[in-house]
């Protein structure tokens, strides 16, 4: 999709600055400062981009502050990231149309519930009692367990399992492989083997949630997993059973959660973090990638390391790992030095 620039404008509530010559003339989509070319808009989220947004061959810069002589039309924003998703919005590939109803090739089991205006794709498996809200889309190869309850305007997409006394909430996107409901990792060790503890509960997936390929969800032992509204998890990410994740958190690829963990509102997981199991992370805490985290944090902390560390005291770790080459040179130098020392003592000693 094409539009002008004072189409654009109008799209994001921007003030046009330098666009009366050219507010007529088209984009044809978005590119970083960096890449973009003929055609496109791009964005400064940062000042230190701006020097850049000069040399860049947009024609027009998406800006928070004007940028004093820029020679391109901007488009003053009140957030940037904000007018950068609707932006994105706009030359983003519409999905293909999805078609209202049950596939032939899909099975559907007894007393299923369909909204209006659900569709359910090729080889797709609804069991006994599953209920499917309305405008929701199953897509080609999912299977919904007995009794689970999926939202409306939902979207999951192909291979997705939601296994049975499952809940998940409206307006949920589940991409493609992804797991939600398989049994927990809960062995005891008995008469020299390790025997699976049954695991009775389930999974709950509240409003807004968004889950990305190839994760999976574990149901609980007893009670429920709970995934807080809003919260968006990557892929390849394992949350453990029993956990209880708040609202409107951001958990990133390979994230690793134990079991039982607790993780308040608002916390950020980056790639790779590792929870201990039976762990309670504070509201609007910060784990940075990598980090082992081992015990219980306090709301809004900032982590990083393994095992985790506050930032501050981090970076001084880090700053002496750094060092360690060079001590161990300086040590090597002293040893050789003392060994020099020792060896003309014994000399005068032997005289």
């Amino acid at each position: 999709m094409n539009v002008t620039i004072e189409e654009l404008a109008k799209k994001l509530g921007a003030e046009m600055l330098g666009a009366d010559a050219v507010r007529h003339e088209e984009i044809t989509g978005i590119q970083p400062v960096g890449t973009a070319g003929g055609g496109d808009v791009t964005f400064v989220a940062d000042a230190r981009y701006a020097a850049a947004a000069g040399r860049s061959c947009a024609v027009a810069v998406i800006v928070a502050k004007p940028i004093d002589g820029l020679p391109k039309p901007q488009l003053v924003v009140k957030d940037v990231n904000a007018a950068l998703i609707e932006t994105l919005n706009v030359f983003a590939p519409e999905p293909g149309p999805v078609s209202e109803g049950v596939d032939p090739w899909a099975r559907v089991g007894t007393n299923v519930q369909l909204a209006e205006g659900v569709s359910v794709g090729p080889h797709a498996v609804l069991e006994d009692n599953a209920q499917v809200g309305a405008g929701t889309a199953i897509g080609g190869g999912c299977q919904i367990g007995r009794n689970t309850k999926i939202g409306a305007h939902c979207r999951l997409d192909g291979n997705v399992v939601v296994y049975h006394d499952c809940t998940v909430g409206d307006h949920v996107v589940i991409q493609a492989n992804s797991t939600i409901g398989a049994v927990g990792f809960g062995y005891a060790f008995i008469d020299g083997a390790h025997r699976l503890i049954p695991h009775y509960g389930g999974v709950i997936i509240e409003d807004f949630v968004e889950i990305g390929a190839n994760t999976c969800v574990d149901r609980a032992k007893f009670g429920n997993t709970i995934i807080g509204a809003g919260t968006k998890i990557d892929n390849l990410v394992q949350i453990a059973h029993n956990v209880v994740i708040g609202k409107c958190c951001l958990i990133a690829a390979q994230v690793g959660v134990a079991g039982s963990c607790r993780i308040g509102d608002g916390v950020v997981l980056a790639g790779q973090v590792g929870l201990a199991d039976n762990i309670e992370i504070g509201a609007g805490t910060m784990v940075g990638a990598q980090a082992g985290v081992m015990s219980d944090v306090a709301p809004g902390e900032r982590l990083a390391w393994s095992p985790a560390l506050n930032v501050r005291e981090a970076a001084r770790v880090v700053a002496h790992v750094l060092r360690l080459p060079k001590l161990a040179q300086e040590l090597k130098r002293l040893t050789a030095k003392v060994d020099r020392l020792e060896a003309a003592k014994d000399d005068k000693g032997h005289g």
